[in-house]
């Protein structure tokens, strides 16, 4: 359907390699779109670039986001290569510790990636955002938080929670200046889907958050696949900061 159709945009993916950020890509290039996927690792991403070929064209960039110049770098670096007309930010981290113990090191490498990197990543994407979308069909953002950051977890992942909580605001508020400028801002909220990140936790909690969702499981790659091709797609041209939960109602019924 034209209406979730891709093709002809240039998509970039930060932390793009596995995880949410794979399923993401997978979707974005499944829909039409060339992906550009980023991670420090240029392993993980010629690993990527593989998979992702087999449905269309993708291409890597190494970029260590955790640090403010990577931002501008790989801004460039996709102007270089024609542009980019979707952006997701969606490379993260976590730390988990208990109060008495939880270092400083915990917050500064969560916030740096999760919080400081999308507001960073974005402001130096908005020019060529800005030129690439329309009145009718705006350039997209999307931001990955969490329902972490929409309840308070049995963890004690405190820097987690209180990134995608600033990851959820920061999105609103982007999206309220950048909607002028044809550029529309929106958030996904995963609940537990399979990805390295989640491993640990999945083992101990995998069947509780399974029966804590009114529909029986965990997320799987589609799920997450068709929220992003949604969202960046012509058939959500008119929807801006919204922070969508993709759950299977783990959050939305609690």
């Amino acid at each position: 359907m034209d209406m979730f159709n891709l093709t002809g945009k240039t998509a970039v993916v930060t932390g793009g390699t596995r995880g949410i950020g794979l399923m993401i890509s997978r979707g974005l290039v499944q829909a039409g779109a060339r992906v550009i996927v980023t991670a420090r690792k240029a392993d993980a991403g010629a690993e990527a670039v593989a998979e992702l070929s087999e449905f269309g064209e993708a291409l890597f960039v190494a970029a260590d986001l955790s640090l403010e110049e990577a931002s501008t770098d790989l801004a460039a670096a996709a102007e270089e290569l024609g542009g980019a007309h979707i952006l997701v930010n969606n490379a993260g981290a976590a730390w988990g510790a208990p109060l008495a113990e939880f270092p400083a090191a915990g917050w500064d490498k969560v916030l740096d990636l999760n919080l400081k990197a999308p507001f960073f990543t974005s402001r130096a994407f908005v020019p060529q955002l800005e030129r690439s979308g329309t009145a009718d069909n705006p350039a997209r953002i999307i931001n990955v938080g969490s329902i972490d950051g929409m309840r308070v977890p049995d963890f004690n992942n405190y820097s987690y929670t209180a990134s995608k909580a600033g990851v959820h605001m920061l999105t609103r508020v982007l999206a309220k200046e950048l909607g002028p400028r044809n550029i529309t801002v929106n958030a996904i909220a995963p609940g537990p889907f399979p990805s390295k990140m989640m491993a640990a936790t999945l083992a101990v909690k995998g069947e509780e958050f399974v029966a804590s969702s009114p529909l029986g499981r965990i997320g799987k790659s589609e799920d997450m696949e068709a929220a992003a091709v949604y969202l960046t797609s012509p058939g959500a041209s008119w929807v801006t900061g919204v922070i969508l939960p993709v759950d299977g109602g783990i959050w939305t019924t609690l």
